[in-house]
């Protein structure tokens, strides 16, 4: 019942504090953090996505369009690149298209 009055961040904070290596919980979260405007929160939790399950492409070109739209273009780009090379590595030539086509605009 209690999870019933929980919000969906403290839900999903609950997920990763049980499974920190959970690729999936993990990335809910910041995506929630960053639809709800807390881009720190956003941003920390990507990163700790990211050192713990670098193959998890998704997250790579979520968080560098967040990084654009805080106008840091140059982290963006790091994070797009780190990401084309995690694509490549997993054969994942839809994603490789994604985050190049974003790494060109920028």
């Amino acid at each position: 019942m209690a999870d019933q009055k929980k919000t969906r961040r403290e839900l999903l904070e609950s997920f990763v504090a049980q499974k920190p290596d959970d690729a999936f919980s993990r990335y809910g979260l910041a995506m929630e953090c960053m639809n709800t405007g807390d881009t720190a929160a956003a941003e920390v939790n990507f990163r700790e996505l990211l050192r713990r399950n670098a193959e998890y492409v998704p997250a790579y070109l979520m968080f560098a369009q967040m990084l654009v739209k805080e106008s840091r273009a140059e982290d963006a780009r790091k994070i797009l690149n780190q990401g084309v090379s995690a694509a490549s590595k997993a054969g994942n030539a839809h994603a490789l298209s994604e985050l190049e086509s974003l790494l060109s605009e920028l």
